[in-house]
């Protein structure tokens, strides 16, 4: 049967039941592994650790969503020379980590998620202030074969009640008593039906998912990325998408994110508790071999910057250029860092730890 391009966008909180018995095992479930995961988080000295790395990988996987695509190696570099020309994608991909990153600094504060926030991120990703759609003729289609599968909302007005109505729900906790998991699945379905803007409606929903469970104190950090898991299944989750819009299979739709939530929680939790046990191991070796070098903020720079050099330790630890150079030459020469050459300048790897984050891509 083909798809009906047309839906009647419901308004919220919900008028039918959504909580079945399937919704609340997984619920629970996920609930679980992110406790779990905020307190592994806790446990690493230097929050901008994980905010820095798994930021940038949440935006090389929802990047990827929209098949843009860039590697770790351009990425690592791109944040090392900002004087050089990364390519397009490398750039969509910073900008997404700056979005999250400026959109979590916010919610953080006041534990609210507005449309001043989604404007904002939307406008980071795309590098315009369009706003919302006020121009009709915006359809869904299948890359593939050119069907559309879905025409949103057309009309300025109805966008910006919608829109108006979905933040209500976001914020005012006394409009539903759904737990916060199922709340947050229901928002990304009601974003990504409404397609408030021209552009980058995939990523803004995928940014606001992360920033409702910060404002939630589901996570103290945006470090669950949750887009690892649906580009992992990316055609289920655009058939799970479109099975709401036909067939109202709310039910379907919700165990499918939460137990994204489950499994990319659990990743996480395994490679935060990688890195920990890594940064131990370097702790000791630096402190042993070379105290008169160690310090924790060169430690936490090793880690900040899996791809450091000479003027980010100058600026961290407060350093001449020769002192920073000869810690940087110390610990390559150990084999702690590989040092690289680009044009005339030298960067240097911290290979241990662009390898722990490799393998959660290729797992």
């Amino acid at each position: 049967m083909p798809h009906q391009p047309t839906y009647a966008i419901p308004t919220l909180p919900f008028s039918f039941e959504v909580e079945t018995k399937s919704v609340m095992r997984i619920v629970s479930q996920a609930n679980r592994y992110l406790a779990e995961l905020k307190g592994t988080a806790r446990t690493i000295p230097n929050e901008s650790i994980l905010i820095n790395t798994l930021t940038l990988q949440e935006a090389q996987d929802s990047s990827a969503v929209e098949n843009i695509i860039t590697t770790q190696d351009e990425l690592f570099k791109a944040e090392l020379f900002i004087d050089k020309q990364p390519s397009i994608a490398t750039k969509e991909v910073q900008r997404y980590a700056v979005a999250l990153r400026k959109g979590f600094a916010e919610v953080r504060q006041n534990k609210l998620l507005t449309l001043s926030h989604i404007l904002n991120i939307q406008a980071a990703l795309e590098q315009n202030r369009a706003g919302l759609r006020t121009t009709p003729g915006t359809t869904l289609k299948n890359n593939r074969t050119g069907e559309i599968v879905y025409v949103p909302p057309q009309h300025p007005d109805e966008i910006k009640a919608l829109m108006s109505n979905l933040i209500q729900f976001i914020n005012d906790e006394s409009l539903s008593a759904l737990d916060p998991l199922i709340k947050m699945a229901i928002i990304h379905h009601q974003f990504e039906s409404i397609h408030p803007f021209y552009d980058g409606n995939g990523r803004t929903g995928r940014i606001i998912n992360i920033l409702y469970l910060v404002a939630n104190d589901l996570l103290e950090l945006p470090i669950l990325y949750l887009s690892r898991y649906i580009i992992r299944n990316k055609t289920e989750y655009y058939r799970r998408l479109q099975a709401v819009r036909d067939h109202g299979d709310w039910e379907g739709w919700i165990i499918y994110l939460l137990q994204g939530v489950k499994e990319t929680a659990q990743q996480s939790i395994q490679l935060i508790g990688a890195i920990r046990e890594l940064m131990q191991q370097q702790k000791n070796q630096i402190r042993s071999q070379f105290p008169k070098i160690y310090s924790q903020d060169l430690l936490n720079n090793l880690f900040r910057h899996p791809y450091t050099k000479i003027e980010f330790i100058m600026n961290d630890l407060q350093v001449s250029r020769p002192t920073a150079s000869n810690y940087l030459s110390t610990l390559a020469e150990e084999g702690l860092l590989q040092i690289h050459k680009l044009g005339r300048s030298n960067y240097y790897i911290n290979t241990q730890l662009v390898s722990l984050l490799l393998m959660v891509h290729e797992e």
